[in-house]
């Protein structure tokens, strides 16, 4: 195994509420709150980088034509987060430009259909 889902991540014009929904209807929990609004949901006592992948609600839709409100984080298990993006691309990602700053610790990338996903940083143990 090379990479898992880590986080899935949803736009929402009301995250508070769409955030509760979701702690319901998965028994998770709340963990943070960003300042631009958006919240970290997750299975109680885990974190980030448990068995289950997390949750992040974030304020706001983008409504680009084509955008889906949900979209995989994805984390490396079994090399660091270039060796992962090398090869992610070999398998046929495409780097996405979003609006991303170029600082960012994450890589924004599209699948072969052109569906977003971002491979972050942090290096998961393997489930």
């Amino acid at each position: 195994m090379a990479c898992r889902i880590s986080e899935l991540v949803i736009d929402a014009e009301d995250p508070g509420r769409l955030a509760a929904f979701w702690c319901a209807v998965l028994g998770y929990v709340e963990w943070e709150r960003e300042g631009d609004g958006s919240i970290h949901i997750g299975p109680p006592g885990t974190g980030f980088g448990g068995a289950q992948p997390t949750m992040v609600v974030n304020a706001g839709r983008d409504r680009r034509a084509g955008k889906l409100p949900l979209h995989i984080d994805v984390s490396a298990t079994d090399r660091d987060q270039d060796a992962e993006l090398a090869r992610l691309l070999a398998l046929g990602a495409v780097h996405a430009d979003v609006g991303q700053s170029g600082e960012e610790s994450w890589y924004v990338l599209a699948d072969p259909e052109g569906n977003e996903f971002c491979l972050l940083r942090t290096r998961l143990e393997p489930v």
